[in-house]
């Protein structure tokens, strides 16, 4: 009886509520999540309402604006009593406006966010460009340097002008100098000549 007390406990797992407690795999992805609201483009949306908002923001949409607040109030000021559908004071028309503000508003805004992204992205853009081209500046710079020195050290056509006449000048003094030297030994010999001869 002993054995099969064992095999019953190694069956049941230890605690209450490890028997009902499901544990998640690891290695695989857990399903998806049912969403209460609907899912949409941001991107899409975020271009519809720029373009809202740039036609809000033109004259065709206030001159249409104006014509159909005046067809509106017109309509309901002078047609027959019966086909009027907003007496005096409007009341539809300004929950309409109010309606058409609270919707511009928001959009106008998320047009504006949209574009400070973009400005923000062009001004980090503009930043780098502006750092690549200092960086290379700055490197032409020390290489125009660098060769300034180095021509420095080159000879250039003057100094070698200079020396080449420098030159020149020792050589002709060599030369005279040669001249008057063998000339004086031409002298010398003839004098010792004269001599070895006289004395003979």
């Amino acid at each position: 009886m002993v054995p099969e007390r064992e095999t019953v406990r190694e069956r049941v797992p230890a605690g209450a509520t490890a028997a009902t407690r499901h544990r998640p795999r690891l290695d695989q992805p857990r399903p998806p999540r049912p969403k209460l609201l609907p899912e949409y483009d941001p991107e899409a949306f975020g271009r519809l309402s720029e373009r809202i908002a740039r036609f809000i923001g033109t004259g065709r949409f206030l001159v249409w604006m104006t014509v159909v607040i005046i067809v509106w109030v017109a309509w309901n000021t002078l047609a027959p009593r019966h086909l009027r559908w907003d007496e005096y004071p409007f009341i539809f028309l300004t929950l309409m406006l109010s309606l058409q503000a609270s919707y511009a508003a928001p959009l106008i805004l998320l047009a504006q966010n949209r574009q400070d992204d973009r400005a923000r992205v062009d001004l980090a853009q503009d930043r780098k460009q502006n750092e690549r081209s200092i960086a290379d500046t700055e490197y032409l710079t020390r290489e125009i340097a660098a060769l300034r020195i180095g021509l420095g050290e080159v000879a250039t056509r003057d100094w070698i002008r200079s020396e080449l006449q420098d030159v020149v000048k020792e050589l002709e003094g060599r030369r005279d100098g040669h001249h008057e030297h063998s000339a004086f030994h031409a002298v010398s010999a003839e004098r010792t000549r004269r001599r070895d001869v006289d004395d003979r």
